[in-house]
């Protein structure tokens, strides 16, 4: 089968090589210059790596995922720990700790973190979201300090993740700078689409709201600037936090250079259509008009991926629904 892909991060990628390790003719196309989805990353001019839509940090308790991806390079451990930065100076743990709790107080943790937080990061009040976008961020009773204390596998690729999606994509047609046409649709036997799907209904059932991201990256003649990895920010400012690249192993080793990427929510339509968070109302609403558009889909196309499925999904979930969406498929037309 003629087997087309469109986009060329995480779901796509994957579903490319589970179609062309079964024999299909694959196409993957994706509009823009490099492959890696969100998860690409590049080594600066002062031999530090930088992932270009902030920190991609692989965790998870499935074994099959984590099987399948540490098959292309090698990967080493890293336990993520951040902190927050109070309007004080004071840095505390991040998610909240028992330390944290001991230095801003339990009552005061949602309007110190996490109200503030919000209000940039998705431009509501808390209680306009679905309250499973909070629980994203849990609060620790105890002294662990690890931003993901109950995952498994916590690992990063040594040599970076564009490398891990050429390994991925190897002997795998791609092209690149590519917008999807409609007249693509007569020339294939099936697509698996990442697109924005209202967009690929030209915005039928009226637009799905996004959250975007502004990065904004910095070089720095100093050895070091921040106590971790990242910093999350408590302040009424335009960033959420920071990241300083090099706190990261494999990520460079400049003694006389830093690189840090300060991050600044925004509304998908301030950041060129950039769209990275699907918005999880309280009421369901987005989640009902995307229903009404994935009722229109054709039988030769799959939506896949954050925003073909309007899912807010880490990595390794996009990994793991990227190959049952692939199996239950090949499963079907591969007898």
């Amino acid at each position: 089968m003629r087997i087309l892909v469109i986009g060329a991060g995480f779901s796509g990628a994957v579903i490319a090589h589970q179609m062309h390790k079964a024999g299909h003719d694959v196409l993957v196309i994706d509009e823009r210059d490099h492959i890696g989805g969100n998860a690409y990353d590049y080594t600066n001019e002062h031999g530090i790596r930088v992932h270009k839509y902030g920190p991609h940090l692989f965790h998870t308790n499935n074994k099959t995922v984590y099987d399948w991806i540490t098959q292309f390079g090698e990967w080493v451990p890293y336990q993520h720990k951040a902190k927050a930065i109070l309007k004080d100076g004071t840095y505390v743990p991040f998610p909240a700790n028992k330390e944290t709790l001991d230095v801003i107080g339990k009552d005061n943790i949602i309007d110190t973190i996490f109200r503030p937080y919000t209000r940039k990061m998705w431009g509501k009040e808390l209680e306009e979201l679905d309250p499973s976008v909070i629980k994203r961020v849990p609060v620790k009773e105890d002294d662990n300090d690890l931003y993901f204390p109950n995952d498994e596998y916590q690992i990063l690729p040594k040599d970076g993740y564009t490398a891990v999606f050429e390994q991925i994509l190897d002997g795998i047609e791609v092209k690149l700078k590519i917008k999807f046409n409609s007249w693509m649709e007569d020339s294939y036997d099936h697509i698996f689409n990442s697109m924005p799907i209202d967009v690929y209904f030209k915005l039928q059932r009226g637009p799905l709201p996004y959250r975007s991201i502004k990065f904004h990256t910095v070089n720095l003649p100093l050895p070091k600037v921040l106590p971790a990895t990242t910093v999350n920010f408590t302040h009424d400012g335009p960033y959420t936090r920071v990241t300083e690249w090099k706190n990261m192993p494999e990520h460079g080793t400049n003694d006389a250079y830093t690189t840090v990427t300060y991050e600044e929510p925004c509304d998908y339509t301030q950041n060129n259509l950039e769209r990275y968070y699907p918005v999880k109302d309280v009421d369901g609403l987005n989640r009902k008009t995307y229903e009404q558009y994935k009722a229109m889909v054709a039988d030769n196309m799959t939506f896949i991926g954050r925003c073909g499925m309007y899912v807010y999904i880490d990595m390794h979930q996009a990994i793991n629904s990227a190959l049952n969406t692939a199996n239950k498929f090949l499963e079907k037309n591969n007898g």
